[in-house]
């Protein structure tokens, strides 16, 4: 694979801003230039499987920085901070699946009371004012 930024960006279906970002932030490697004159830069197959994997960790709800993180667990296989790292993410994404389940249920109520309330002031306003 031989891209240039446009179609590497393409590969991982972002934006050059996006791949941009991602090196300023440390996440991908700035190729050198193929003539350092003015040359075009040039990304391979790794450096598509590493924006593929930003994204997907993004996904998964790791922060920038915790991804920064795993790549460097990763070039050191530090299987078993990895491991604990993953763990607590998933601890997290937990808690957080919890709050939107309550905060759905609130919700479902809350359009059911203004569904069947005729006159007052909407039970879903009134609520978020409290």
């Amino acid at each position: 694979m031989n891209l240039t930024i446009k179609r590497f960006a393409d590969e991982a279906d972002v934006g050059v801003e996006t791949v941009r970002f991602y090196q300023r932030k440390g996440l991908l490697e700035v190729p050198e230039k193929e003539n350092p004159a003015g040359g075009i830069r040039r990304y391979g197959e790794g450096d598509v499987r590493r924006l593929r994997f930003i994204r997907k960790a993004q996904r998964a709800g790791f922060t920038l920085e915790e991804i920064k993180t795993l790549i460097e667990l990763d070039a050191n296989y530090d299987h078993e901070r990895a491991h604990a790292f993953a763990t607590a993410r998933l601890r997290a994404l937990d808690a957080q699946i919890s709050e939107l389940e309550k905060a759905r249920a609130s919700l479902r109520y809350l359009a059911e009371q203004c569904k069947h309330q005729t006159s007052g002031p909407c039970p879903i306003i009134a609520a978020f004012e409290a």
